[in-house]
């Protein structure tokens, strides 16, 4: 097996663009075509591996960082990892690149607007942010740096679940054919 059929895909956005919806139906269309996949979540990991951390710019390079040494040690072993991270930073995308690999990375952009992010917040976190109540949110009153050269861009507003997986498996597929 090579490298490009073990990728791990990282999808970066704002809180409620549908990182996680994407992720969660991309894995099991992975497993439907027999592939062994699995997801890391920012929300799930935050309740375990990294519960240590915070938001601070410092504990979200440690979150990106030990994230992508688990998704490169799930690589190896022969998993297709979709990663929903917020990851605000492209530095800190770019040092997850480096860990997982330059040809197991690739960068999937949830390029959803603020405003359509904020419409579906189910648990309020943006009307927390601007009452004051969260610091350090991102898109709010911490800084978003959307990637400038995603392998993939996703815009939720104008595509329907579906329509997001099918464009990822569509990737993976010609990815692999190269």
């Amino acid at each position: 097996m090579t490298a490009a059929q073990h990728p791990t895909l990282w999808l970066t956005g704002l809180s409620g663009a549908g990182k996680t919806s994407i992720a969660l139906a991309l894995a099991q269309a992975l497993k439907a075509q027999g592939h062994a996949a699995t997801v890391l979540d920012g929300d799930q990991l935050r309740h375990g591996l990294n519960r240590d951390l915070g938001f601070t710019p410092e504990d979200r390079h440690e979150n990106i960082r030990r994230t992508a040494e688990v998704a490169r040690l799930m690589n190896e072993a022969g998993l297709i990892v979709i990663a929903a991270f917020i990851s605000p930073y492209r530095s800190d995308r770019a040092m997850a690149g480096a860990i997982i690999g330059a040809e197991r990375y690739v960068e999937v952009h949830v390029s959803t607007p603020l405003a359509v992010c904020e419409a579906r917040d189910v648990k309020g976190l943006y009307a927390k942010a601007r009452a004051g109540q969260l610091a350090q949110f991102t898109g709010v009153s911490a800084p978003y740096e959307a990637p400038l050269d995603a392998a993939l861009t996703l815009d939720t507003q104008a595509l329907a679940l579906e329509e997001s997986v099918e464009r990822i498996c569509l990737y993976l597929k010609q990815r692999q054919q190269q």
